[in-house]
C-alpha cells in the first residue's frame, strides 16, 4: 500500500515538473513572438522614416493601372523611397473626399511630405462658375488641413487629361466639347487650384496634349475615351515623379510598354514640368 502511494506520488511530481516545463516554454515562446513582432514593426518604421510619404487623394484616374505604383517603382530606380497612401474612389469629387473620415484621419495622424490631389474628371473642365462653387473650396479645404497638421507637405494638383473626344457627357456648357477645349478648362482650373493655395501643379494633361501633338498613334485613352491606358498611366506617372524630383532622368522601369515609346513618353513628361516650373509654381 505504502509502494502504491509512493507511485502516485511520483506520479504526481512528474505531472507537476511537466506542467511547470510546459509553462516555462509557453512563456519563452510568448516573448520570442513578442521581441519578433517588435523587431518587425521596428523594422517597418524605420523603412517607412526612410521614404517620402505621399497621400493619394483622387478617383479611377489615379487607381486604374495603379498610378501611384508606377510612380513609386520609377522613383526607386533613381534611388528615391516613397511610401504610399491612397484614398481613392471611383467617379469621387474632391468634395466628397472631404466628409470621409478617414482622409481626416489620414490628415491627422500622420506627417506627409506629399499629397496628390485629383478632381473628377469634368468639374474642372466646366464653367469657371462651376468649379469656384464645387471644386476649389473643397481642393483648399484639404490643402489647408494637410498643412495644419504637415506644414512641410507639398500638395501637387494633377492636372488630369480631356476626354478623348471632349466631355463624354452633353451639358449646356459648350467649351468642354472638343478635347483641345476641355483640357483648356482643365488646366486653367488645376493651375488656379495650385496658385491659390500656394502649391504644385503636375501638368499631365500638358503631356498628354503633347503626345497626341507628337505621335496621334499612341494610344493614351482606353476605348471609353475617359480612362487611362497603360501608355497614358506610364506618362502621367513619369510627369508626377519629375514634379517631385524636379530634375532630369533616365529610368529602365517601362512597365512593358515598347522601349522607344517608353522613352518618349518620359522625355516629353519631363520637358513639360522642367520648361514650365513657374507657371506650375514648383518651388522647393
Amino acid at each position: 500500500m505504502q509502494g502504491c502511494n509512493m507511485k502516485k506520488a511520483d506520479k504526481l511530481t512528474s505531472r507537476a515538473r511537466e506542467k511547470r516545463i510546459i509553462h516555462i516554454i509557453m512563456r519563452n515562446l510568448k516573448k520570442i513572438i513578442l521581441a519578433a513582432m517588435l523587431c518587425l514593426a521596428t523594422g517597418a518604421r524605420a523603412a517607412d522614416a526612410d521614404s517620402l510619404r505621399v497621400l493619394w487623394v483622387g478617383n479611377s484616374l489615379t487607381y486604374f493601372n495603379d498610378l501611384p505604383a508606377i510612380v513609386q517603382d520609377i522613383a526607386a530606380t533613381q534611388g528615391v523611397k516613397l511610401s504610399m497612401t491612397s484614398v481613392l474612389k471611383g467617379g469621387e469629387q474632391l468634395s466628397g473626399h472631404w466628409n470621409n473620415p478617414r482622409l481626416k484621419k489620414l490628415l491627422k495622424e500622420q506627417r506627409w511630405d506629399y499629397i496628390v490631389l485629383q478632381e473628377q474628371s469634368q468639374l474642372p473642365g466646366l464653367s469657371t462658375e462651376v468649379a469656384a462653387r464645387e471644386v476649389y473650396p473643397f481642393a483648399h479645404k484639404i490643402d489647408s488641413m494637410a498643412h495644419v497638421y504637415s506644414p512641410d507637405a507639398h500638395t501637387i494638383y494633377y492636372m488630369t487629361f480631356a476626354h478623348k473626344y471632349g466631355n463624354v457627357d452633353e451639358t449646356d456648357y459648350n467649351l468642354d466639347d472638343t478635347y483641345d477645349l476641355m483640357q483648356m478648362r482643365l488646366a486653367t482650373s488645376y493651375l488656379e487650384m495650385a496658385q491659390q493655395n500656394g502649391s504644385w501643379c503636375a501638368p499631365v494633361g500638358w503631356a498628354w496634349q503633347e503626345v497626341r501633338r507628337q505621335h496621334p498613334e499612341y494610344q493614351l485613352h482606353l476605348p471609353d475615351c475617359l480612362h487611362p491606358a497603360l501608355a497614358g498611366s506610364y506618362l502621367a506617372a513619369n510627369v508626377i515623379f519629375t514634379t517631385i524630383h524636379q530634375r532630369r532622368y533616365q529610368t529602365e522601369e517601362t512597365r512593358g510598354l515598347p522601349a522607344e515609346q517608353a522613352e518618349v513618353l518620359q522625355q516629353v513628361a519631363q520637358q513639360t514640368v522642367m520648361q514650365n516650373l513657374g507657371t506650375l509654381n514648383i518651388r522647393k
